[in-house]
């Protein structure tokens, strides 16, 4: 699913009026007939309905919305706010209607002087203020006006974006004067700020809603933004020939864990494994070895020199991918072997955790990165490495800039993580749920990403199945024992059903 910039909305809008054909007034009839029909299946009309609506094309949805609710037995008040004394045509067209209909409460075109109504805990606010082209914070009456809704008890429900809440970039924005909604019933598309986490109070319950904009300009407009899906990852997924043998299945390579950090590597390689990986060997620390072999017994374990750390690198001729990073510690000597095994290394990488960190604290090694890379951080580890941002626009744009920099991949973690491309593309995840914020997570996500690799998977693809795999195991295993109680090694308890939804 596609991702567009409130400009891209715009120019698909006008694409299915020309090309439909249809009236922008009837696209917004039906449009305001979906988002009408959404707002019956959440609240009876036992529910006073207040609509503040504003002077553009949102307010025109928001006055069609009214119609229809009054039209249905809902006690519907209106407030048209025309401060400029210049409304869209279409806005105009639906003020018109909206006044010829005798169910409605009350109408209230507001042009200079405002009294608010009383919003109780028993009432519906829909918000139709400002939609998806607002490019400027709000302020002055539409900033008190927000303030005031918010202060209230009452139930909001905003139409395609919370008034206040610019499409994608927010940076400059001021917070308290975007409302917050309890539902967020957006059109056709999620926005791109839709998948920062600090916006989510401001959204509430999103739902997205199909108004049937043209399937052929939807096509037709590239944007750098997509949202991966099921049937996305489906058709990556690779098959197993009926006379495979683990030779062919690729031999993985994982270097993680230093003493008493040895879960690390246990976690990764047991995804690893579960991840299709014919072979897989783990090298770690000599006092390790007990807990890698017991714990992982189909795994080989290679010693380094060092009883507690990782210090030298290896040779990777045998080894088809590499994950180095889980639970390694930050020593200068391991960092030194750090840089000098990238350099060495042939094969695919995938770098996370404290192998990450060690880069950050030697940034002019980043030049040194092969091409191809997959680098796994987390938001304060993407910062270490790239500077701290202001909010999580600022962060995906520095990722996406890594990447192009490095020519490899960023998967910038988090609830919806985003899988930053060398050409500048976005795909974010789909799959995953707060459980899966525990322990080792990231860990298993390593162990999976360096199976795909080995297994014979291109790291673009590696990265799209990956991540979905990974968020896809903890949703099936959040079904059924809950989130609480989550842990990372319940993500690889559940690896062997992703896998088996995916492919039936």
């Amino acid at each position: 699913m596609k991702i567009f910039t409130s400009a891209q909305i715009h120019e698909l809008d006008k694409y299915t009026i020309e090309h439909e054909p249809i009236s922008g007034l009837n696209l917004m009839e039906r449009a305001a007939a979906v988002l009408t029909q959404t707002i019956t299946q959440l609240y009876t009309p036992t529910m006073p309905v207040v609509v503040f609506a504003g002077p553009g094309n949102n307010g025109g949805d928001a006055l069609a919305v009214a119609r229809m609710l009054a039209e249905k037995d809902y006690a519907v008040s209106v407030y048209l706010f025309n401060i400029s004394g210049s409304l869209s045509p279409d806005c105009t067209a639906n003020k018109k209607r909206l006044q010829e209909v005798k169910r409605l409460k009350s109408f209230v075109e507001v042009i200079e002087e405002f009294d608010p109504p009383r919003l109780e805990a028993d009432m519906v606010v829909i918000d139709g203020l400002f939609g998806s082209g607002l490019n400027k914070p709000l302020a002055g009456g539409f900033a008190s006006l927000v303030k005031y809704i918010n202060a209230s008890p009452a139930q909001v429900v905003s139409l395609d974006i919370p008034s206040g809440l610019m499409t994608e970039d927010n940076t400059y924005n001021v917070r308290a004067n975007i409302i917050r909604a309890t539902h967020t019933l957006t059109l056709q598309q999620p926005k791109l700020a839709f998948f920062f986490p600090e916006f989510q109070p401001y959204i509430g319950q999103l739902r997205t809603l199909d108004i049937r904009l043209s399937k052929e300009g939807t096509e037709k407009l590239e944007t750098n933004y997509t949202v991966v899906e099921e049937n996305d990852v489906r058709a990556l997924m690779l098959s197993r020939s009926l006379f495979a043998h683990k030779g062919q299945m690729g031999h993985a390579l994982i270097i993680a864990g230093s003493y008493c950090m040895a879960g690390a590597a246990v976690l990764a390689a047991r995804a690893c494994l579960r991840s299709g990986v014919g072979k897989l060997t783990v090298n770690t620390p000599r006092r390790n070895t007990p807990v890698i072999q017991t714990s992982v017994p189909e795994a080989i374990v290679q010693n380094g020199t060092e009883e507690i750390s990782f210090a030298e690198a290896v040779d990777t001729e045998e080894y088809d991918a590499l994950g180095i990073g889980p639970g390694m510690g930050q020593s200068e000597q391991t960092a030194i072997a750090l840089i000098a095994q990238l350099r060495r290394t042939q094969c695919p990488i995938v770098i996370d955790a404290d192998a990450l960190n060690m880069l950050a604290n030697h940034r002019a090694w980043l030049q040194q990165l092969p091409k191809g890379i997959i680098l796994t951080p987390h938001p304060i580890e993407l910062d270490r490495l790239e500077g701290h941002s202001a909010d999580s626009y600022e962060r995906l744009t520095k990722a996406v800039n890594l990447a192009k920099r490095l020519q490899g991949y960023v998967i910038l973690k988090g609830h919806f993580s985003a899988i930053c491309m060398p050409d500048g593309n976005v795909v974010f995840n789909s799959t995953g749920n707060p459980g899966m914020a525990t322990a080792g997570s990231g860990d298993v996500l390593t162990g999976i990403l360096t199976g795909l690799l080995a297994r014979g998977y291109k790291p673009q693809d590696a990265c799209v199945v990956g991540t979905y795999l990974h968020g896809l195991a903890g949703d099936l295993a959040a079904h059924d024992m809950g989130e609480e109680s989550m842990l990372a090694s319940d993500i690889i308890r559940y690896l062997p059903r992703a896998f088996k939804r995916l492919k039936e």
